[in-house]
Order: C-alpha cells, then sequence, then structure tokens
C-alpha cells in the first residue's frame, strides 16, 4: 500500500514548536518554538533563538497563534538573537534558552 503525503500546511511566520522525539540532531531543542522562514515540501527552514535550522515536518507542531501573537514571537526572537552568542556566561546562555521555550507569545516584566 503506497501512503499519501500530507501536504506542507505550515506558513512562513508561522510559529511553532519543536518535537524532538527520537531525532538526535533536534537534542536540546524540544519544546523550543520555532518561526517558519522557508516552507519545503517535506519540511520546513525555521529561526530559533540561537539561529536556524531544517527540520522535519512529524517534528513540527503550529502554536495556532494570532497573527499579532507571532509578530510579538519575532521580536523576541530577534531579540534574543542579538545578544545570544558562546561569550555568553553560561547562566546567561540557559536563561536565553528558557525564554526560547516560553509556551507564550510574550515576555513578562521579569523577563524582560
Amino acid at each position: 500500500m503506497e501512503r499519501t503525503q500530507v501536504p506542507n500546511s505550515y506558513q512562513i511566520g508561522e510559529v511553532c514548536q519543536i518535537l524532538a522525539k527520537d531525532n538526535p540532531e533536534l537534542r536540546g531543542k524540544g519544546k523550543c518554538w520555532a518561526i517558519v522562514s522557508q516552507v519545503n515540501y517535506f519540511s520546513c527552514t525555521v529561526r530559533l533563538w540561537d539561529g536556524e535550522l531544517t527540520v522535519g515536518l512529524k517534528h513540527l507542531k503550529s502554536f495556532n497563534y494570532l497573527l499579532a501573537e507571532c509578530q510579538q514571537v519575532r521580536v523576541i526572537c530577534d531579540r534574543i538573537n542579538r545578544v545570544y552568542s558562546s561569550a555568553l556566561e553560561e547562566s546567561v546562555q540557559k536563561f536565553l534558552e528558557s525564554l526560547g521555550k516560553l509556551n507564550h507569545a510574550y515576555l513578562t516584566a521579569l523577563e524582560c
């Protein structure tokens, strides 16, 4: 029996969650939000808090955010990307990583 491929329904700018499952390349990225920057047939290229990655469709789950919420996450992602580097102290790196795993599209006063 032949499987029918489901078309890639993700859209550029959509905010998704990384589902690491059993993929060793996604270790440490599980539950991180990811912003779709390119839609391919069987994968998406996504922006994360620490760079860009191409991920298979089975490793993505949409947050189903509204357009305004997606824009807020893009702003947060841009801010973290500007600050993040390997020269930072480990505690600061861990804090930025935790911001990339938020389950909401905003920063609290403390997180800002």
